[in-house]
């Protein structure tokens, strides 16, 4: 093959390959090499080359050398500052003096210490039957909420109901007998009184003020065994329709994380204001799949009345009672199952010397009317006793044995036995 010049493949004059790697280029379509001519990239000189590097190699020592000099001084001037020269010792550490911004306890953290000695702990003891008749003891633990400086506490009514002694444990870890003073389950509050004095009360703030997205914080004792616990998180959602064992509520959603052992506590502003009374939380769905961060309190505003009432009077003034137990019947074939003629709102039983038994209703009695109005569902009867007035007379249509009686119901004040008068 006849030699060809600036083949970078086949020898020259010389009979030497001038092979240069640096010419060869990857198609990167193809796969590819393809090679460029030798004249378009010349190979450096190496003898250029060299003697750049040199150059270069000695500004680098030469910088290297200024950089030794005036970090020996420095360090010679820093050594004098910090009296390390001439002393003899062996420093093994030692730090510059720098300066530090000051910390500021800001948001929740300001709030807890002026709110968490309002908060206590509740254990309760009472006493449990089990299927076979058997007595045990059955302990429970909640939480409450200082409301004076003499002793008087608002916790659940589900914390302290059926309970036969009942212990309060302070923020600092005194723990006192506590005497129920009254409770009202409807709206799942209750009050105790310890014989202390000095406390220090929750402010009661204003739960109709509250937004969606507005932190709170919540303090109780979960688990019944770490009181104090605090926890914060946000306002989900207002005028909540809660069912709670049976018993219809209106409630705040919270986020903040709040547990078995809560019931009873504080949920509490960003200004350190009791806003709400923990009561519940959801911990599954219908279908029993778990859910997290839904908590439920008693808007504080809808229970301070309530709250006087049972300090001052030990029980709700102005509740009716009527004193029966309805049961809803709600078809035809449901009737003929349980053997009676019709569908509607059954009595199913009467309380002795309630306002049911002296309006003369009977167990057994379907409830046509209240007052002209038809009654369709057992709720009918509890929404139109809630809008009614104590001495209110209602008159009431039942169908009894198939036949249509009228009675009349003077409605009057539930007073439950050893209240204050």
């Amino acid at each position: 093959m006849a030699y060809q010049p600036n083949d970078p493949l086949n020898p020259d004059e010389s009979g030497e390959y001038r092979y240069q790697y640096q010419n060869i280029r990857q198609d990167v379509a193809s796969g590819q090499r393809q090679y460029a001519p030798a004249s378009e990239n010349p190979l450096p000189d190496a003898n250029q080359h060299k003697t750049g590097k040199k150059r270069r190699t000695a500004l680098l020592l030469a910088a290297c050398a200024v950089i030794s000099l005036l970090c020996g001084a420095g360090g010679a001037v820093l050594a004098g500052r910090l009296g390390l020269t001439g002393s003899g010792n062996t420093v093994l550490y030692q730090s510059v003096p720098t300066q530090r911004a000051e910390y500021s306890v800001t948001g929740f953290a300001a709030i807890v210490p002026t709110v968490e000695d309002s908060v206590v702990a509740i254990t309760t003891e009472s006493i449990a039957t089990s299927y076979f008749f058997r007595q045990y003891i059955m302990r429970g633990a909640g939480s409450g909420v200082i409301l004076t400086t003499d002793g008087y506490i608002v916790t659940n009514n589900h914390v302290v109901n059926g309970a036969r002694e009942i212990s309060v444990t302070l923020n600092d870890g005194t723990a006192y007998e506590a005497t129920l003073i009254g409770a009202d389950a409807e709206n799942d509050i209750a009050v105790l009184k310890i014989d202390a004095s000095g406390l220090t009360p929750a402010i009661l703030g204003d739960s109709d003020t509250l937004a969606v997205g507005e932190p709170v914080l919540a303090i109780g004792n979960p688990l019944g065994t770490l009181s104090g616990t605090v926890t914060d998180g946000i306002i989900s959602a207002l005028q909540r329709q809660v069912t709670i064992d049976g018993v219809a509520m209106t409630l705040m959603q919270t986020s903040a994380a709040v547990n078995p052992g809560n019931s009873g506590g504080g949920l509490f502003n960003i200004t350190g204001e009791l806003i709400g009374i923990v009561n519940a939380k959801s911990s599954s769905d219908s279908s029993g799949n778990a859910v997290d961060n839904i908590g439920f309190a008693i808007p504080i505003n809808s229970v301070k009345g309530l709250i006087d009432d049972l300090v001052t009077k030990g029980y709700v003034t102005g509740r009716i009672v009527p004193g029966i137990s309805l049961v809803d019947i709600p078809d035809e074939r449901t009737a003929y199952y349980y053997g009676l003629d019709r569908a509607g709102v059954y009595v199913q039983s009467v309380e002795s010397g309630s306002i049911a038994e002296r309006s003369g209703l009977k167990a057994g009695d379907c409830i046509l009317t209240l007052n002209g109005e038809v009654v369709s569902a057992s709720k009918d009867v509890t929404d139109f006793l809630s809008s009614a007035s104590v001495g209110d007379r209602v008159e009431v249509t039942v169908s009894r044995g198939g036949k249509e009686y009228s009675l009349s119901m003077v409605l009057t004040e539930y007073i439950p036995e050893g209240a204050k008068r």
